[in-house]
């Protein structure tokens, strides 16, 4: 697997850098690319260092994706999932100081990718932000470690979603209480998308974590 493109923000900080200060990591969707959430940067609190990874899966057309899905089911192979993790991982060691903690933001399939970052690496993960995302049908290593360190994981989806099947929904609502403290936001009427309230809400959750 090739290295991975990203784009980040000028306050990013050098991988060799002593910081200590939480950097944001951005998780696009599928089939979109590393330019998308990047727009949402100058919504979220100021100061705050980003970065945006483009997925390793090239799509054509400027999409990429960070492992092959199969709608509507959205079924997939789990060695694909833990594949990306590993480079995803790969370009974080490579790009982010070791003792920058991360909150990784995903939307859809990017929200699955923020998760395994939690579910692999807990000790490296502030908080987790998962928006119209799902979480892995598999167990993790790390997941007694989670039950009992109940990490903080944001939430939010729309109710009016078309993509996320209602099994995926369901898988959600049983692992996160399990697995974390959650904040758990469904927005009447969204479909598979980011409103004013839910950007609201992620830059609530990023100021309560790096302030």
């Amino acid at each position: 697997m090739t290295a991975l493109q990203s784009i980040h923000s000028s306050s990013w900080p050098s991988p060799e850098s002593d910081s200590t200060e939480p950097v944001l990591l951005l998780l696009h969707g599928f089939g979109s690319h590393e330019h998308d959430l990047a727009g949402l940067a100058p919504m979220l609190p100021s100061g705050v260092p980003w970065a945006s990874v483009r997925a390793p899966l090239e799509m054509g057309f400027g999409g990429a994706a960070w492992f092959a899905l199969t709608p509507p089911t959205l079924a997939y192979d789990l060695d694909e999932v833990n594949r990306a993790t590993e480079a995803l991982w790969d370009w974080i060691d490579a790009h982010a100081p070791a003792g920058a903690p991360l909150i990784p933001l995903g939307f859809s399939q990017g929200g699955l990718m923020a998760l395994e970052l939690l579910r692999s690496r807990p000790e490296r993960v502030a908080g987790t932000i998962v928006l119209s995302g799902f979480v892995v049908d598999a167990p993790s290593p790390t997941d007694a470690r989670l039950s009992e360190e109940r990490p903080r994981v944001l939430w939010s989806r729309g109710d009016a979603d078309p993509v996320i099947p209602p099994a995926e929904v369901a898988r959600m609502e049983r692992w996160l209480p399990a697995h974390a403290s959650p904040t758990i936001r469904v927005h009447r009427g969204l479909g598979h998308g980011i409103d004013e309230q839910t950007l609201a809400e992620v830059e609530e959750f990023v100021s309560g974590l790096t302030q």
